[in-house]
């Protein structure tokens, strides 16, 4: 007797089963958020690991944090959709959000001592902007039910264009100024169209911690360009 469960795609479940699977990964992504908040004040507790992350955005040693956080989001991924095994997806989340949290410190500290001095309070302008655009996006493809799977190719193009130009900003010393920032907030809000098209079409009903992983991703990448942006404007 084959007692294999069989995998039921989100689009093919009944009403309540969308809402349901809709309310699982909404929920996980709110944690994660929360999660990468909590570790994110753990992680500004220690002077050590605030140096050290500072330390690591020095020349070629960005090159080396940005490819640590590549490797992680790479292995984390492969947790949260290869497996059907819900202790693996959980410890895929994990990994991601404080990955995410260490490579976010050398950012949120500048961010923090550019409010010291201007009074505004950047972070939380940040925040509201990218929930705001996020929640936007996000009911866009809700409500319409519209696919947006043929971004990929797009998407995959804009990344691998935006690496180039990281790579060459670090090995020749150009800055890629405010423009390349708003580039990063269109391809970020592409990612969200994209993960939360991947959510009503794509997933199936057991992988509600992956699909949260994905909007985590997309969610935190337009809060890095975001906030990116604020902080020039604030420190000029």
């Amino acid at each position: 007797m084959d007692t294999t469960k069989q995998i039921v795609p989100v689009n093919e479940l009944s009403t309540e089963g969308r809402v349901a699977f809709y309310k699982k990964t909404y929920t996980h992504l709110a944690m994660a958020v929360l999660l990468f908040i909590i570790v994110e004040w753990a992680f500004f507790q220690s002077e050590t690991i605030v140096n050290f992350a500072f330390s690591m955005t020095q020349g070629w040693r960005w090159l080396l944090m940005l490819g640590g956080f590549m490797l992680a989001t790479s292995y984390a991924e492969r947790l949260a959709h290869s497996t059907h095994n819900i202790n693996q997806q959980y410890l895929g989340l994990l990994v991601y959000v404080i990955a995410e949290a260490f490579i976010f410190i050398p950012l949120i500290g500048i961010a923090m001592m550019v409010s010291s001095e201007s009074g505004a309070n950047i972070l939380n302008q940040a925040a509201l902007l990218t929930l705001s655009l996020f929640t936007g996006l996000s009911a866009i493809v809700l409500i319409t039910k519209k696919e947006f799977s043929f971004l990929k190719s797009a998407l995959t193009i804009g990344f691998f264009i935006a690496i180039g130009l990281i790579v060459a900003g670090m090995l020749f010393g150009f800055n890629l100024g405010l423009w390349f920032s708003a580039g990063m907030v269109i391809l970020a809000s592409g990612t969200i169209l994209y993960q939360t098209s991947n959510i009503v079409h794509k997933y199936s009903e057991d992988q509600y911690v992956g699909a949260s992983l994905g909007l985590f991703a997309s969610l935190m990448l337009l809060f890095w360009y975001i906030l990116s942006i604020l902080s020039r404007f604030s420190g000029d």
